[in-house]
């Protein structure tokens, strides 16, 4: 009788031990793979777009964020600025009809 229980203590304790559920062994996590990296953007091109930047900042009303925001749109010199339609200039996010007025001013 007492063989009976002690099995049964056995299996009991066994099962709950090692449950279906727990892993027995840690899993490996898959290695992720090396990234080579490649820079496309040269000195030259950020030191140019930088500067593009500042010359648009000379136009009445634009300032540097207005400027980012419209060398971003694709706006590169200030004559294209000039001579874009109003549409298309509030098209920009942040640039505003009082900016677009100013910037028409100058036609």
């Amino acid at each position: 009788m007492i063989s009976k229980f002690l099995s049964k203590l056995k299996s009991i304790l066994f099962q709950s031990a090692v449950s279906p559920e727990t892993p027995l062994k840690k899993e490996k996590k898959a290695a992720k793979p090396v990234k080579t990296k490649t820079k496309t953007k040269t000195k030259t091109k950020v030191v140019n777009s930088k500067k593009n930047i500042e010359t648009l900042t000379t136009l009445p009303g634009v300032g540097a964020k207005s400027a980012k925001a419209l060398y971003e749109a694709g706006f590169k010199t200030t004559k294209a600025v000039i001579a874009a339609d109003e549409k298309d200039l509030l098209a920009v996010s942040g640039v505003g009809i009082n900016l677009v007025k100013k910037l028409k001013k100058l036609k």
